[in-house]
């Protein structure tokens, strides 16, 4: 099997670097630069706190904005080119890779801690370990140890998919145990698709059931991932296939969803490739796989109560267990699959080991020897220190972890090499989707609504088909919608960007900046409301409404406010939202002023600077004018960011 779909899958993330300059650029909504600070620390001790590559953005002569846009080009670039071209689908060129997405991931804040981006991180990671390192004759030949490391993109699909189904019960959300998710899902999702429109309208028992079939797939399923039986596998692999493209076709999760897809190829083996491009192979299932798909059935019908209704052909269902029977059961499995994920690995280990040792010849077998040894020892401790993030789901369980283990995984945690998952845990906009609209006037009587390209808004316009891209502000408008705009403190910077005028900004809002109400001229005054979305239904005679969907005023989310206005600077300063700058002058010194600490333009680090470049830096950041005396002094000056 060719595993460089997988790389190349897994690295195929740039695309986000559009949005940098401003979420994270000097105008942006949170400033990179500020969790750059100088601290006085050696260069060394910095990389080991916070890992990433823009620590060296000063010694290049960049500041932080550059130096982020420089590692997207080329991340995107190196991308491409592996693409593109075999010979650089190499594990150093995966782990350059890795590394910038991290040095990224460091600086991102709230706008980059998604699940999928930590799942992206370790994905890269994996892809290090399983590609071949091409610039050393021969690698290709006597990989012996490929099934080893290839076996971890299963585990790692086990944790992802099982932890899912079981966080979704943990929660005691309502609307899952209830079996009604989906009849909210579709409508309430952050970004959803023109197709989820239409799966909203599906009757309320057909929903239900695709829970039942959720809980089946993300919780039973799993376990056959790791059975020594292929078929198991791959019926396993395509139920995963049928839920992510329907995740796909209605909802907009950026590359969480193909990345997922990418990783249950671990699942196949040659035979079934060559099956789907030669020639069809239709072998007789075994007793034993009769007996997992009836047991998983039964289970399910048990279970979820199904019945069917031959008059009126529907299925019904409900759950016939108790929250007490699920943490029972929870904690009676979770050790057990990690002794199962044992005994897979090892099956993996023994089987490479075994082949290792029929290789002819001896320098052949004691590189692949060699081989075997280092990247076992790395899938083992991989393997062993994922326990701790897996466990998170049943606290026994994660009790019982060894210590020594533990010690691994926090030794390596700041690089995001293993994480815990669990998407979709509690069901949100069950009365109705919160939404944020922020309105724009420049005489505090006619009021513009600002629309986004992608977040609900306008009631005629259709939802946006977007994926892979993800719009990392439109997803957390999504959020900021479901508290208060003091728990997303990064909305006050939008407010004072926007009316500020920050192009970098509008561009996240409007790409096309002509359709920003206020591109020529940005608004004298701003405010938010917060509303209440429900998609509209199919009218009485079996028609389409002209609306996509409709809304009703809740209440005020953010206050009016203007440049100046003291309850936006007072958000500002108790969110550390805007730089402040200390002067401390010594008349006493040389004629050339010199500015240590932080760099208004970059990263903390000392400068030489002249009158010039002072005067500057104090127009832009100071509300004191400045005085003469500033000539021919030395001054220490101290910018603090948030």
């Amino acid at each position: 099997m060719n595993l460089s779909q997988i790389h190349q899958t897994s690295h195929g993330k740039f695309p986000e670097g559009v949005c940098f300059p401003g979420l994270y650029g000097n105008d942006g909504l949170l400033p990179a630069r500020w969790q750059l600070r100088y601290s006085g620390k050696a260069l060394w001790e910095q990389l080991l706190s916070s890992p990433t590559l823009l620590w060296l953005a000063p010694r290049l002569g960049l500041d932080t904005q550059t130096a982020m846009e420089l590692l997207c080009l080329l991340g995107a670039a190196l991308s491409l080119a592996a693409t593109v071209l075999e010979s650089l689908r190499d594990s150093l060129v995966f782990l350059f890779l890795w590394i910038m997405y991290l040095s990224m991931y460091q600086v991102g804040q709230v706008f980059l801690y998604f699940q999928w981006d930590s799942l992206l991180l370790e994905t890269g990671f994996l892809c290090v370990l399983i590609a071949p390192v091409t610039s050393l004759r021969g690698w290709r030949a006597g990989r012996e140890h490929d099934p080893v490391t290839f076996w971890l993109v299963r585990w790692l699909l086990f944790r992802l998919m099982f932890a899912s189904g079981i966080v979704k019960l943990t929660s005691r959300c309502p609307t899952w145990w209830g079996l009604t998710a989906l009849t909210y899902h579709y409508e309430t999702q952050c970004i959803p698709t023109p197709l989820a429109w239409f799966a909203h309208q599906l009757p309320v028992w057909w929903h239900k059931l695709s829970v039942v079939a959720t809980f089946a797939i993300e919780i039973a399923a799993p376990f056959l991932f790791l059975s020594p039986l292929r078929r198991l596998r791959l019926g396993a692999f395509y139920m995963q296939v049928v839920l992510q493209v329907l995740i796909i076709l209605s909802g907009n999760y950026n590359f969480f969803n193909l990345l997922t897809l990418t990783m249950c190829l671990s699942l196949l083996d040659d035979e079934h490739i060559y099956f789907w491009l030669r020639k069809k192979y239709t072998p007789n299932p075994n007793q034993v796989e009769i007996a997992v798909w009836a047991l998983i059935g039964f289970g399910t019908v048990t279970w979820f109560d199904l019945q069917i209704n031959w008059d009126k052909w529907t299925v019904s269902s409900r759950t016939v267990f108790t929250f007490h029977q699920f943490n029972q059961f929870l904690k009676t499995v979770t050790f057990p699959s990690v002794w199962l994920g044992v005994l897979s690995l090892t099956w993996e280990l023994v089987s490479s080991m075994f082949r290792c040792a029929c290789v002819e010849g001896f320098f052949k077998r004691f590189l692949g020897t060699v081989q075997w040894t280092v990247f076992g020892a790395a899938a083992v401790s991989m393997f062993a220190i994922s326990l701790v993030p897996f466990t998170f789901i049943e606290y026994d369980s994660n009790t019982s972890v060894w210590p020594g283990v533990r010690q691994g995984y926090d030794a390596v945690s700041r690089y995001q090499l293993v994480n815990s998952y669990g998407l979709f845990r509690r069901m949100t906009g069950v009365g109705g989707r919160p939404e944020v609209v922020i309105e724009g006037s420049m005489d505090k009587v006619t009021w513009t609504e600002i629309e986004f390209m992608y977040k609900p808004g306008n009631l005629s316009a259709p939802p946006s088909v977007i994926t892979p891209h993800q719009p990392r502000l439109d997803w957390q408008m999504w959020f900021a919608a479901l508290g208060t705009h003091t728990h997303s403190p990064w909305f006050t910077s939008l407010m004072y960007r926007l009316l500020q005028g920050k192009t970098d900004v509008i561009e996240l809002i409007q790409s096309d900046v002509s359709q920003y109400p206020f591109h020529q001229q940005p608004p004298t005054y701003l405010r938010a409301h917060r509303y209440k979305y429900w998609f509209t239904k199919t009218l009485a005679d079996g028609s389409y409404p002209q609306r996509w969907w409709k809304r009703v005023y809740i209440e005020e989310f953010y206050p009016t406010v203007y440049l100046g206005d003291t309850f936006l600077e007072s958000m500002l300063s108790q969110h550390g939202l805007k730089v402040r700058i200390e002067i401390l002058v010594d008349p006493l010194c040389c004629q050339t002023p010199h500015a240590h600490g932080a760099d208004i333009t970059g990263p903390n680090v000392s400068r030489e600077a002249n009158s010039k470049w002072l005067m500057g830096v104090f127009q832009q950041y100071c509300v004191t004018p400045v005085g003469q005396h500033l000539k021919n002094s030395t001054y220490l000056v101290v910018c603090t960011g948030a």
